[in-house]
Order: structure tokens, then C-alpha cells, then sequence
């Protein structure tokens, strides 16, 4: 059966069931770019998430574009949003939580698109965990690299290969600013793209870090970064709210301090009496972020 026979047989179908037909129907050889399909929505005025407004020059449309990239440990599966215009634009490749894909980062790829950015919501593990996802709209990605729970950082050193696999496919694509590729995650995500930073100097050109975890071993190492970092974070983020005793603000602020004493480029932007999954409940904060993480890509060098 065509893709678009299934769309007119299933009609209006949920975007979690359209991530799984796309995960079953789409098996490229190697690495790949699915077709267009109809993008997930989010109900960001009726649930109380936060949407941006387009008030950039930059526009794009709501649809996104799926690119699979097979690995040694599953399919991640990304959602694509990209500005109007030929490009190439700066791109950011967007990491989720612990909590899990979710329907609030793929419309992080899509506002990032309004402000001139190419944004990049990558499974790159499946499931769903911890307290953080009352905070999110799941969406199962089906075959993605399995969630590894195990202590401090050999949980990052297992997904290496995945997020290798995944960053080139996407400097490779022609509308991607190579020199001007950089990589966000939240909390989960932030200790993964803070460890391939690590793991792979010149790889990305910047890192932005948003209610990840620092643990004494990251602020040992601050003098390896090798790219500029963005770091937000809220002041009140705690285990309660679905970070970790790592994601405390101190924890943040010693990070950031040792990257300043190494003489490492850092913008750090604390949100007073933010929780660690502020971001996807507050429409101000989300704003803001949205604001600087355009901002800050844009002026890479």
C-alpha cells in the first residue's frame, strides 16, 4: 500500500501513529530522507504550552520533513523544519529528555525555522521516563535506540555512535550551513550533547544546554570544550520537578564558572524561579529561549 493510500484510509490519524507508520513504510538503505508528511500538531494555547509568534522575517511552513538514520542500535527518526528561501541556514540538531520525544520539540524545529534556523527533533532513544513527562505530548518513535539506564556518564559513551550517525546526516544535507551546525539538549539530551562536544572536537561548531546536569566530572573537563556553549537554566529546578540532584542550579553556576576560568566562550542565562521542565510549561520562558537560541546561532563565526 503507497503512503497515500494509507493517509486516505487512516484520515485524520494521531502524529504518534504517524510516526509509527512512517518508522514501518520508510527503510531507506543506509541513511535517508523521508518524504513530506503532514507534521505533528501542538496544542500549545489549549494545553497551556507555549507557541512563538512568526515575527521573524524568516518564514516556514508548519510541515516538517522526516529523516531516518539507521544505526548499529535502531532508526532515529527526526522531524525537519526548515526556513522559506534555497539556504544553506544554520542548523540545530535538538536532543530530547529522559521523558522522551515529544511533540513540544518538533515544534522547537518549527519556531526555530521561523527565526531563519533549520531545526533538527531527533528521537534518539524510545520510550518514555520519570516524572518529566506529565510535562510533554509523547510521541512514539518505534525501532529507535533503546534508553540505557546506567550510571553517570557510560550512558552518553553508548549513544556516541547514534548521535555520530545522526550529526552527519545532517551536515551532509545541502541546505545545511556546515560550518554552522550546533546541537541543543534538555536535560538527557543536554549530557549527551555536552559529551559528544566532548567526544568530537569539530564536529559541531556550539552546544546549547538547557536544564542539562553537571556533575563534578563535566566541570573537570571544562577545559576540552572546544566550541562556544549556550547554557539556560532555572533557578528552582529540582528532582521534584523532573531533573536530578545533577541539574541543580549550583551544579549549573560551577560549570559555568570552570568553563570562565579555562577561558571557554559562555552565555548563561538563569530563569529566576524556574523549574527543569520550565521550558515546555512556560510560554515567557519557551519566548526567550526560542529568542536567544536563534540569536546565538546566528552569530556564530
Amino acid at each position: 500500500m503507497s503512503l497515500g493510500q494509507m493517509r486516505r484510509r487512516l484520515g485524520a490519524t494521531s502524529p504518534g501513529r504517524w510516526i509509527a507508520l512512517l518508522a514501518t513504510l520508510l527503510v531507506p538503505p543506509a541513511i535517508g530522507c523521508a518524504p513530506r508528511t503532514p507534521a505533528p500538531s501542538v496544542g500549545g494555547n489549549e494545553s497551556g504550552r507555549p507557541t512563538v509568534s512568526q515575527t521573524s522575517a524568516a518564514t516556514a511552513s508548519d510541515s516538517v520533513s522526516w529523516l531516518q538514520v539507521r544505526t548499529d542500535s535502531g532508526v532515529i527518526l527526526a522531524a525537519v523544519a526548515r526556513p522559506s528561501g534555497l539556504g544553506p541556514f544554520p542548523t540545530l540538531i535538538i536532543l530530547h529528555g529522559t521523558h522522551g520525544f515529544a511533540e513540544e520539540y518538533v515544534q522547537l524545529a518549527r519556531d526555530l525555522a521561523r527565526h531563519g534556523v533549520i531545526g533538527v527533533a531527533a528521537c534518539w532513544f524510545g520510550g518514555h521516563y520519570g516524572a518529566g513527562t506529565r510535562y510533554i505530548t509523547p510521541l512514539e518513535c518505534p525501532g529507535a535506540p533503546p534508553f540505557v539506564d546506567v550510571p553517570g556518564l557510560e550512558r552518553f559513551r553508548l549513544a556516541r555512535q547514534s548521535l555520530t550517525a545522526l550529526v552527519e546526516a545532517v551536515r551532509t544535507r545541502p541546505d545545511v550551513q556546515r560550518e554552522r551546525v550546533a546541537i541543543f539538549g534538555h536535560s538527557r539530551g543536554g549530557g549527551a550533547a555536552l559529551d559528544f562536544v566532548l567526544q568530537h572536537r569539530g564536529t559541531v561548531k556550539a552546544a546549547i544546554l538547557n536544564s542539562a546536569g553537571y556533575p563534578a566530572e563535566v566541570a573537570a573537563r571544562a577545559s576540552e570544550v572546544d566550541v562556544p556553549i549556550l547554557l539556560l537554566h532555572g533557578t528552582a529546578d529540582s528532582p521534584a520537578g523532573g531533573g536530578s540532584p545533577m541539574t541543580n542550579v549550583a551544579m549549573a553556576r560551577a560549570f559555568e564558572a570552570a568553563l570562565r576560568n579555562a577561558g571557554k566562550p559562555v552565555e548563561a542565562v538563569y530563569y529566576d524561579g524556574s523549574g527543569h521542565e520550565a521550558i515546555f510549561t512556560s510560554r515567557s520562558q519557551y519566548a526567550d529561549a526560542v529568542q536567544r537560541i536563534a540569536a546565538f546561532l546566528h552569530d556564530l563565526r
